[in-house]
């Protein structure tokens, strides 16, 4: 089975976090956290660590091995505080038996009402009596989990970032060229179709069924107030389209049919980005809270979010300059953005009538990156991008600069990095 590099990372922070902090692994839904979480474990297992893998969504699992009184939860039976204290007592006893102590992987730990709170005390009294107990704690919402953290957990944790899969990944599991990487995006569950005559199709149906229902169903509606969920959901369907495009907030309300203000569009617009759905992209500007008051950039974080509503087939679309274009743009975006590290922002630039597509932050390390799917060399933006930044470099990604398939292979920071 492909095991992705946040496996390795797992079981360093393990190895070498002598306070046995508790782990966050967030991302985006099915980018593979609990199999990577899993992975984790077969790994630690071999190094002399006990580990223990519970999946709180799953109401059918049989968890009388690590409880005690409770037995297999009942069909319709909700997690529960009960629960997740019986669990986390039976660890305790369990650690015991291993000089390297127990991991214990709590995914979809957001099922459980004020989890937050309830994780603080069971790790604050693990600590006072000397208990090795190694939580991970996995969830799809990865906003809902840093809401929590924010709350009660803060200096008790460490995060490991999990992010869509990358053109890297793709290619090496499942040997797609640049752009079929480009059209079909990141998400490895659609791949699996083992008829590749069938595989739009299946690759099709994926994204609507695993992909956007459940994040707006379960990871928005589920876990969160949404006062007008028929404008999420149309904010939903047509965001996607507008990708690589600069939006104002009341024009879109315009095409939303919706007599909400810009206040709301924005905070709905900022859940999408938690759940790793579409992000936005402030102007880069030396003073932040101008680049901020200025209209943002949407850009999909994986472009199989924009692709599967567009109406295009990979081969028909590759005829439709200005709509191939776009995607081609998005995808230079949303790896910028997938990439980065924590240090780094990726903005993009304008000064009538020139802009550049991205700009990557750190510092006073600056990068201008402008996207070009066609046969045009004209390096206006970036030229004035240059004289206003003297000191930024600045990169040309398409056929007559960086190829695709190049510019994937290193990270924002990487780029950052390289010298001019």
């Amino acid at each position: 089975m492909y095991e992705r590099i946040h496996v390795r990372e797992i079981i360093d922070l393990i190895l070498n976090d002598a306070a046995m902090r508790i782990i966050a692994a967030t991302g985006p839904r099915q980018t593979g956290k609990t199999t990577i979480a899993n992975q984790a474990c077969d790994r630690l297992n071999r190094l002399g660590f006990l580990t223990w893998y519970i999946p709180l969504d799953n109401v059918e699992h049989d968890v009388s091995e690590y409880t005690s009184g409770i037995g297999t939860m009942r069909v319709g039976t909700k997690p529960d505080a009960e629960l997740l204290i019986n669990i986390w007592q039976n660890a305790r006893k369990a650690s015991e038996k291993s000089d390297q102590g127990l991991v214990l992987v709590l995914d979809e730990i957001q099922t459980i009402p004020q989890w937050s709170n309830l994780v603080k005390s069971l790790w604050d009294n693990d600590r006072r009596e000397g208990f090795k107990v190694r939580p991970i704690i996995l969830g799809s919402a990865a906003w809902r989990m840093l809401v929590g953290i924010n709350e009660s957990l803060a200096g008790r944790f460490i995060t490991q970032k999990i992010t869509h899969w990358s053109y890297r990944e793709m290619t090496e599991c499942f040997r797609l060229n640049v752009d079929e990487y480009v059209f079909f995006g990141g998400y490895p569950g659609a791949f699996y179709s083992r008829r590749p005559e069938k595989r739009q199709e299946y690759w099709h149906n994926y994204i609507q069924t695993s992909i956007i229902s459940p994040i707006f169903d379960r990871d928005i509606m589920g876990l969160t107030r949404i006062r007008k969920p028929a404008l999420m959901r149309r904010l939903m369907d047509l965001g996607p389209s507008l990708s690589a495009q600069l939006i104002s907030y009341n024009k879109l309300l315009g095409q939303l049919q919706d007599k909400g203000n810009s206040t709301t569009i924005s905070g709905y617009l900022d859940l999408l980005s938690d759940v790793g759905f579409l992000t936005c992209i402030s102007r880069y500007t030396p003073r932040p809270h101008v680049g901020k008051a200025s209209s943002p950039k949407l850009n999909v974080l994986n472009t199989a979010i924009m692709t599967v509503g567009s109406g295009h087939s990979f081969p028909g679309v590759l005829n439709h300059s200005t709509d191939w274009g776009r995607i081609v743009e998005s995808a230079v975006g949303a790896h910028l953005l997938n990439s980065s590290g924590f240090a780094s922002k990726i903005h993009y630039w304008r000064d009538e009538p020139h802009e550049v597509d991205y700009v990557v932050s750190r510092g006073p390390d600056l990068l201008g990156i402008d996207v070009k799917s066609g046969s045009s060399t004209k390096k206006g933006g970036l030229n004035a991008f240059k004289r206003r930044f003297p000191n930024a470099k600045t990169m040309i990604v398409g056929p007559n600069g960086i190829p695709l398939h190049d510019f994937f292979s290193l990270t924002a920071d990487e780029w950052l990095d390289e010298e001019s």
